[in-house]
């Protein structure tokens, strides 16, 4: 074990001893990642076990801990709208056995929140991207509207008449609304929920108007038929579950792009070798077998080997912090 004090140092060599003390701390930390994993990694979800960021995580866990050779341990760290689990990983030790897979709300909390423990773009390196989620505009089965087209119109006319529900304040359905309602350049009545489960609940029942929400809840809705309406897609591409569905952006609301990407994060300052092997072990994860089936029954689209890379995903995140903060401001949306 190297030892170096700086108390022995006098004043003229006090520039070599810091160096000195540079180079022994990049070597101890160039040894632990030599040596990395040799204990279990903990992933850190921002959200309860079921949902679906906690889905995504336990299907990347076993084959990322096959590829490093050690057990990855998902836990779920909740609450403050999926800051804290960020916050505990920005202050972790970086040597990488602590990471973080989180969502789109890296990129809308510093708009969100005014006082955020963590600064998604200084205090954390990158991984990869991992996958996006689509999602949907639904309305109520009964709304008196059957094309896009008709909808926007309708929502025009009547914008003070028309409820538009969301799981919450920065959910990603909500977050979904406020895009849609700064393109259409209306106001609508929004109606917060605690969850998308409640908020489709009562979209199906008939108690609010439209909902914009993941494939993961909204594919079995629409494929059904009885239940709601539904009127686009919301990435650029139709969906190869929904094939029959139109974009949004083809029926004219040009540019129009909402999915709930994800990307896994590690603390500032994780030695590149150790990003490296996690990296490595991200991109095995995202060619199993079992990951892709799963996946693709969620209706979702794992990232391509050129998303899945660190610098991707750093210039993506800086690309949407800057996209979202401008909606959410527009929109004066703030969050405890």
């Amino acid at each position: 074990m190297h030892s170096f004090s700086l108390s022995r140092c006098s004043r003229r060599r006090l520039v070599q001893c810091l160096a000195g003390a540079a180079v022994l701390a990049g070597a101890s930390l160039g040894a632990q990642a030599a040596g990395y994993p040799d204990k279990a990694v903990t992933m850190v979800v921002p959200y309860s076990a079921g949902g679906p960021t906690d889905v995504v995580a336990r299907l990347l866990a076993v084959p990322m801990g096959q590829s490093l050779g050690q057990t990855v341990i998902v836990e779920n760290t909740v609450g403050a709208g999926g800051t804290i689990a960020p916050t505990r990983v920005a202050r972790a030790k970086p040597d990488g056995y602590t990471i973080l897979i989180h969502h789109m709300g890296m990129a809308t909390a510093p708009a969100l929140y005014k006082k955020l423990p963590y600064d998604p773009l200084k205090d954390f390196e990158y991984v990869g991207q991992v996958l996006d989620v689509p999602m949907t505009l639904l309305s109520r089965k009964d709304f008196p509207v059957n094309t896009f087209p008709e909808l926007l119109d309708y929502v025009k006319k009547n914008q003070d008449k028309v409820t538009m529900a969301h799981a919450g304040t920065g959910a990603v359905s909500q977050l979904c609304s406020l895009l849609f309602m700064h393109q259409v350049g209306v106001k609508l009545t929004t109606v917060p929920y605690k969850g998308a489960g409640p908020a489709m609940n009562d979209l199906m029942g008939g108690q609010v108007d439209l909902l914009c929400d993941q494939t993961t809840q909204t594919v079995p809705v629409i494929q059904d038929g009885k239940r709601a309406k539904v009127f686009g897609v919301t990435t650029p591409k139709r969906l190869s579950s929904l094939p029959d569905i139109p974009t949004l952006d083809e029926q004219g609301l040009k540019g129009f792009d909402v999915k709930v990407w994800h990307g896994i994060y590690a603390p500032k300052g994780t030695p590149k070798d150790v990003i490296d092997k996690l990296n490595k072990a991200l991109n095995v994860a995202l060619v199993d077998e079992n990951v892709k089936k799963r996946i693709h029954e969620l209706s979702s689209d794992l990232a391509t080997p050129d998303k899945a890379t660190p610098e991707s995903l750093r210039k993506h995140l800086a690309s949407e912090v800057a996209r979202w903060g401008k909606v959410i401001r527009d929109a004066g949306v703030t969050a405890e």
